[in-house]
């Protein structure tokens, strides 16, 4: 008659200090979780050097003149957008100093 074998007793003992007591044990489950990343990890490694060597074979993007035009109008229009709101701000801390002067002067 055949033995039922389980997994809950069988575990792989390893001793690295030699005192004879295992240091780590590893059960079966964990065994299986080690080779399913350790393959999960090198079958992206391929994937990668895959998409990699394929990107190496297309044509290299140009940019046009136009986009090039586009974008160099769209950050001196956020320069000039940036600058007004910094005077805005300045005018506004003004108008709070004066008002923190006055009531300051005011409670002397």
């Amino acid at each position: 008659m055949a033995k039922k074998i389980t997994t809950d007793n069988v575990s792989v003992g390893v001793d690295i200090d030699g005192d004879g007591k295992p240091d780590f044990a590893f059960d079966i489950k964990t065994i299986g979780m080690f080779i399913v990343g350790i393959s999960t990890v090198i079958g992206m490694w391929f994937t990668l050097k895959a998409d990699i060597e394929e990107a190496k074979a297309l044509p290299k993007p140009t940019i046009e003149r136009v986009e090039y035009d586009l974008k160099d109008e769209l950050i001196r229009q956020t320069i000039i957008d940036t600058q007004e709101d910094v005077e805005a701000i300045l005018e506004e801390l003004k108008v709070m100093d004066a008002r923190l002067y006055e009531l300051q002067k005011n409670q002397r």
